[in-house]
């Protein structure tokens, strides 16, 4: 390398060094995030409306590539060509961009992404309901920032609050509604470093019994029981679980002792036979894991509720309250399939929670109502080629190798034809891997961090690319796929969603949620936490 070169690398190696530093010094802060995100809300005019309830969807990895091509596999399912369709909450009146960074990173994680809209925080990566200044994996410096959710606020001020999600509860997106943690994976006391174990630092799951039996929550569905479960021994009510626990606590036990007129079901069936007119409150947990894939929970016939049952169980129970309530509904394995790279699994979970949206659509109104649907983050799956109108969303292209050239199945310069979707990165990768050989691979497939580099593409010509177990090709090799960095959207209907337009930082989100439930507006200026009637200082977390 001659002295020139050297310079201009040593100076881009400078140039890097001093961003970093000065994105250390930016002035950021909890309550700087909190007071820039409730002035653009106010000024996009979100108090000026009225809204009884509130429910926030999360699409949890849902791109806009992703909506675009669920929409087409929804149409063409129903046998159109697919590109006219609308999933049900494209029809919503008002639509906006969220800029989904974290503070420490570009592309970001569910958890800095959800605490930022739900906490009105932007913070960093890992984090649950926790600011922006510990590193992570702090305990200590963790429980010197917590910051409060918009279920939190709610509870005080007197409404009703559920969380709902197809992942574990105890998992990055609905932790945030509770949790205030710097390690999003210290979901049980076995995940936690042991050195932490029985100390100050509490795990997630003893985060949401003690948030259950304190601050209160009313609705709980999801997964995860696995979690809340002592490894020693079986509890008999959940006969499918594996505890995990250290400790020997059976902290569902501990709950139902706790709250002996919740209802507490893990079944499909018993949630559809509950008389939700005389439940009080609901706790769902309904797999040791994650809850099953879309396609995976027909397909196997699982007893476990669809995302739109639980949300109509949900909305059902929480509509009750007079004074109004706020819902978090998470479709949360629609990331878990792009990470698998598996399009298909992916399409048809967003399929679902397009179905659950309908439902709440359905069973509110939009004079009272408030829904605001979005993504947490992106993925880098991308919808290429020209492929012909009404063309197999998951097929191969077939259309025109260029803008002007006839319909055919196109093929590369290799003579090779290719798939409307692929993935940039990720398990997809077409080189020979510790578990499946050189060329198209199966779902499921964790390569183990081992992949020989791919000779050319494979031939799919006789490859049946629309099968549930297709796995897109990717560019490179990756044990997971990982999200994108890309903007995601914002879709609203009912009191406040006309504020919703714009590019907008995504902790402005919460404010979008708050802003326009007076009662919960009202609690926060009694609390002295206005300014001229408007929200803008940080709420304490209690």
């Amino acid at each position: 390398m001659n002295t020139t070169s050297s310079r201009i690398v040593l100076a881009f190696a400078a140039l890097l060094t001093s961003q970093a530093l000065s994105a250390a010094d930016t002035g950021e802060s909890a309550e700087r995030w909190f007071r820039e995100g409730a002035q653009r809300a106010d000024r996009l005019g979100s108090g000026q409306a009225k809204a009884k309830n509130v429910i926030l969807f999360v699409g949890d990895g849902m791109s806009l590539p992703t909506v675009a091509a669920a929409r087409i596999r929804e149409g063409q399912l129903k046998q159109q060509t697919g590109e006219e369709n609308l999933l049900s909450f494209e029809r919503f009146p008002h639509t906006a961009f969220s800029k989904t960074y974290n503070t420490d990173s570009q592309t970001p994680d569910s958890a800095g992404t959800m605490t930022a809209m739900i906490t009105g925080v932007k913070t960093r990566m890992g984090f649950l309901g926790v600011g922006q200044i510990p590193e992570r994996g702090d305990c200590a410096g963790g429980r010197t920032q917590p910051v409060a959710s918009a279920l939190t606020l709610a509870k005080q001020a007197g409404l009703s609050t559920g969380v709902v999600t197809t992942t574990r509860v105890t998992h990055a997106t609905p932790g945030a509604t509770y949790a205030h943690v710097t390690e999003r994976n210290w979901e049980s006391d076995a995940d936690l470093p042991s050195a932490l174990r029985g100390g100050a630092c509490k795990d997630i799951a003893w985060q949401l019994l003690d948030y259950a039996r304190g601050t209160g929550i009313d609705v709980v569905m999801g997964g995860g029981l696995n979690k809340f479960l002592p490894a020693a021994t079986r509890d008999p009510r959940y006969p499918n679980a594996r505890g995990a626990r250290m400790d020997g606590r059976n902290l569902m036990a501990e709950w139902r002792k706790a709250q002996p007129k919740t209802a507490f079901v893990s079944t499909g069936s018993e949630l559809a036979a509950l008389d939700l007119a005389k439940t009080g409150k609901l706790v769902g947990l309904f797999n040791g894991d994650h809850l099953s894939y879309e396609y995976d929970r027909v397909a196997d016939k699982d007893d476990e509720p669809s995302l739109a049952d639980m949300t109509r169980a949900a909305i059902t129970l929480l509509r009750r309250d007079d004074k109004g309530f706020v819902l978090v509904v998470e479709g949360g394995r629609i990331d878990h399939a792009h990470h698998s790279g598996n399009a298909y699994r992916a399409l048809h979970d967003t399929i679902a929670f397009s179905d659950a949206i309908r439902v709440a659509d359905e069973l509110t109104s939009a004079d009272d109502t408030l829904i605001l649907v979005t993504a947490d983050h992106a993925h880098t799956m991308s919808f290429v080629g020209y492929p012909q109108r009404g063309n197999p969303i998951l097929g191969k292209v077939f259309g025109k190798a260029g803008e002007d050239e006839p319909a055919s199945l196109v093929k590369d310069l290799l003579g090779k034809p290719y798939t409307t979707l692929v993935y940039a990165n990720g398990p997809g990768y077409t080189g020979e891997s510790s578990l499946q050989p050189a060329g198209t691979k199966n779902f499921p497939h964790n390569p183990g961090g081992y992949f020989e580099p791919a000779t050319g593409r494979p031939d799919l010509t006789e490859v049946d690319t629309e099968h549930p177990n297709f796995m897109q090709e990717a560019l490179v090799p990756t044990n997971s796929e990982t999200h994108g960095g890309d903007d995601v959207g914002i879709w609203a209907r009912g009191p406040g969603a006309q504020a919703v337009r714009g590019t907008l930082e995504q902790n402005t989100i919460f404010h979008l949620l708050t802003q326009p439930q007076s009662v919960l507006r009202a609690y926060l200026c009694g609390a002295g936490y206005c300014e001229d009637g408007v929200p803008v200082v940080l709420p304490k977390a209690r």
